[in-house]
């Protein structure tokens, strides 16, 4: 078998021939041409009437052979469409003949990028590190669907921020695949609108039921582009208010009273306060019942953070609308500033926050993606830009499966 024939084997791309190779700088460059005589336009795939000018050099980098980097060279020519014109031709190991990899090694890269963080694939692979963001995004681009926004009527809104001083992105989520469709700069309206936008006025009508936290930059898009659409709000996030309310009282305490025996009582209160009853340890427990004499507003506080935890828990969209009302006017007689606060928005947004008994959807899917998003940001140690990010995010968590690259050798 000649040498060339076995290159050929083990290049393993179809309608590819290995015609000639060297060894230049400790490189192997394979000269390599289509197996099809008549060039094929790199756009339309339409076979074109030869030559049109003169072919220029090029070369393309491939998966290495046993640890020796590897090269593909060929005379690219351009050819004459009738369709599209004067275009270069298309090889058959190169999707996108401007680019300077061959399909294989950027696949390989996307592979080990869905895995590692972009140092490791940048050593890996032996290509600069914004190399490695640049083919995950023309990755991405040919590998998802053609429409990821296609078949949505409830979804899940979030940010998420991927860098220090205030650099956000705005992420969408159907919560049919649990898939995250699409992601923009920025948090706010604009950002959600340009969504919308993209989704056409049509299929913002099919859109039934937007989960998200209580942004009132995300409320106001939804509102302006699917005014039909339920807005259904996480119980978490609303939790989390009043949390953050008994919070601020215990603060407004602890400024009161510091100094004083009364003072050093609720010292350290703040995370039994903002526990969970149920997983209170038998310490905690008893720092609450002594806290019922010490503090009577800031135990009254925490009892009615516990009880909306229960009210939001209700299953019948009546019996939780009713319950809810009752814990407002239990606020409201309470008297307890922070609280008041919060109970006001709840009191705004109440229909909102009653759909979830309804429509039983709620931002977890979301924040889990969130979650896992923010670990890739960690794991590449920072991103300069949007693009970048929203690449890394597109590729690990749309639902790719993207297997390493293997060829079965035929002698």
């Amino acid at each position: 078998m000649r040498a060339t024939t076995l290159l050929t084997k083990l290049l393993g791309i179809q309608n590819t021939v290995v015609g000639a190779f060297e060894v230049l700088d400790g490189e192997l460059v394979l000269h390599v041409h289509p197996t099809w005589r008549s060039p094929r336009c790199s756009r339309c795939g339409r076979k074109c009437d030869g030559q049109y000018d003169s072919r220029e050099d090029r070369d393309w980098r491939h998966l290495d052979f046993g640890g020796v980097r590897v090269k593909l060279r060929y005379d690219l020519r351009r050819v004459d469409c009738r369709k599209c014109h004067v275009v270069v031709e298309h090889v058959p190991w190169c999707l996108d003949v401007d680019v300077r990899f061959t399909t294989d090694f950027e696949e390989q890269v996307a592979y080990h990028a869905q895995r590692t963080d972009r140092t490791a694939v940048e050593k890996l692979m032996g290509i600069a590190w914004r190399t490695v963001g640049r083919i995950v995004e023309r990755v991405v681009k040919r590998l998802r669907p053609e429409d990821p926004l296609a078949d949505l009527w409830a979804i899940g809104i979030d940010e998420l921020s991927y860098r220090k001083q205030h650099h956000y992105i705005t992420l969408v989520t159907n919560h049919d695949t649990g898939r995250i469709v699409w992601g923009h700069e920025g948090k706010n309206a604009e950002s959600l609108v340009a969504f919308f936008d993209a989704l056409g006025e049509e299929r913002c009508k099919l859109i039934k039921v937007v989960t998200m936290d209580m942004s009132q930059a995300f409320i106001s898009a939804v509102r302006l582009k699917c005014p039909s659409a339920q807005i259904v709000f996480d119980r978490f996030h609303v939790q989390k208010l009043v949390g953050d309310a008994v919070d601020e009282l215990r603060r407004q305490e602890w400024r009161r009273l510091g100094g004083t025996p009364e003072g050093d009582k609720i010292k350290k209160l703040r995370w039994v306060l903002l526990k969970n009853q149920r997983n209170l340890t038998v310490k905690e427990q008893g720092r609450l019942k002594t806290l019922e004499a010490d503090n009577r507003s800031l135990y009254q506080a925490y009892l009615l953070k516990e009880s909306l935890s229960d009210v939001l828990g209700g299953l019948q969209i009546n019996v939780m609308e009713r319950r809810l009302r009752e814990w407002v006017d239990m606020v409201t007689q309470s008297g307890l500033a922070p609280l008041l606060k919060a109970a006001k928005t709840i009191a705004i947004h109440l229909n909102d926050i009653v759909a979830y008994a309804r429509h039983h959807l709620s931002n977890g899917v979301v924040e889990g993606l969130n979650n896992k998003a923010r670990l890739l940001t960690r794991r590449a140690f920072g991103f300069h830009s949007a693009e970048a990010v929203l690449a890394m995010i597109m590729l690990c968590c749309t639902g790719l499966d993207i297997e390493p690259v293997k060829k079965a050798l035929k002698l």
